[in-house]
């Protein structure tokens, strides 16, 4: 199921996608650094994304013109459908990698992790949620949270 590109894909986690509509410090850092102010088009997102984004804005009560902003970045790149046997077999091996050595992650975290496992896009997340499956089981790129910029 990987995704056919001459280019990097990316996989962009929640987190990301919020610092993108905010257009915070971080999101301009972000977007310019990986080459999003062009276009989203290399770029794919689990469905389980969508519903945290849609959760995300409700919670906190967006206006009209910041859930347009939220429609638009979701209508620029490909929903991932965790109804796939590889995300869900992948799905099963993370959590149980995760549970053995001690790390709990929450239930979206693992289907994101196991769509950019399966899909072969690297995963850009803002938090250490996944450090302990890269490289082994997935390709992530970490960015700092306040400033956007390549955690080594």
């Amino acid at each position: 199921m990987a995704i056919p590109s001459s280019t990097m894909a990316y996989l962009l986690d929640t987190n990301i996608l919020i610092h993108l509509i905010r257009g915070n410090v971080t999101g301009q850092a972000i977007s310019q650094t990986f080459g999003f102010a062009a276009g989203l088009n290399r770029c794919v997102i689990s469905v389980v994304t969508v519903g945290e984004m849609y959760a995300f804005s409700r919670k906190l009560g967006w206006g009209p013109q910041k859930v347009e902003k939220l429609e638009s970045l979701l209508n620029q790149v490909v929903w991932v459908d965790i109804n796939h046997p590889d995300i869900l077999a992948a799905y099963g091996e993370l959590d149980a990698l995760s549970e053995k050595i001690g790390r709990r992650m929450g239930k979206n975290d693992i289907w994101i992790a196991a769509t950019a496992k399966v899909s072969g896009a690297t995963l850009l997340t803002t938090d250490g949620d996944f450090d302990h499956l890269h490289p082994a089981q997935l390709n992530r790129t970490r960015v700092d949270d306040k400033t956007g910029a390549i955690i080594p």
